[in-house]
């Protein structure tokens, strides 16, 4: 993988699929840029890597859509399907996105209300947007990679 640029790595982890180490996808995560606050602007499908994390195993278990940044003081960070329709689950309630250093980097965060999770999200391209879940919600799991694609 090192011929190539972070971006293409990332991206060829996503097309992989299937069980994934951790360490990989971390090593390539921060490699990525940062991501401009306003590159997250509407809906987001999500994506989640299998790698023994437990919020590979939750996400899955909520059917979980993905994102929708409506603005940066209004996120809705948990998208499930309700009736066929792409809805906030109010139980993980809403976020805001501010800009926070993360590994030596100054980019998009987005910080959870009811939960104590801050999403810090690194730039692949213009479709495609690479996460990692900072939370002590999983104990000593650390953290959960996953992405963002439109």
């Amino acid at each position: 993988m090192s011929s190539s640029t972070p971006q293409d790595q990332f991206i060829a982890l996503v097309a992989k699929g299937g069980k994934l180490n951790e360490a990989d996808i971390e090593v390539v995560y921060n490699k990525l840029p940062a991501l401009p606050i306003d590159l997250l602007r509407g809906e987001w499908k999500g994506g989640s890597f299998d790698t023994g994390h437990p919020g590979h195993t939750q996400l899955l278990s909520m059917n979980w859509l993905g994102k929708t940044f409506h603005s940066t003081e209004n996120v809705d960070p948990i998208v499930v399907s309700k009736d066929g329709k792409r809805v906030c689950d109010e139980n993980w309630g809403h976020a805001v996105l501010r800009e926070i250093r993360f590994r030596g980097l100054l980019s998009t965060a987005m910080i959870y209300d009811k939960h104590p999770i801050i999403d810090h999200f690194r730039y692949v391209n213009d479709k495609l947007i690479a996460g990692a879940m900072d939370t002590s919600t999983f104990g000593d799991a650390g953290t959960y990679y996953f992405y963002l694609y439109k």
